[in-house]
């Protein structure tokens, strides 16, 4: 059974920028994101490690189709 709510291709990855860094990828994107992580219930995205591992993650969801 399919669901037709969802779509049957993927919007991610999307290209990498020529030009370097995407203007869009912003540190407020990365804090925006742990905000939502922590209202969800998760602990607080405080510790640096923890900022760098998230937008690695990010970053990789967003720009990389490599499978993890």
């Amino acid at each position: 059974m399919t669901d037709d709510r969802l779509p049957s291709a993927a919007n991610y990855p999307v290209p990498e920028p020529e030009a370097g860094e995407d203007p869009r990828f912003t540190r407020r994107l990365i804090f925006d994101v742990a905000r939502l992580i922590e209202d969800a219930g998760f602990p607080p995205i405080s510790a640096g490690r923890d900022l760098v591992r998230l937008m690695e993650a990010l970053y990789a969801f967003c720009y990389s189709d490599a499978p993890r």
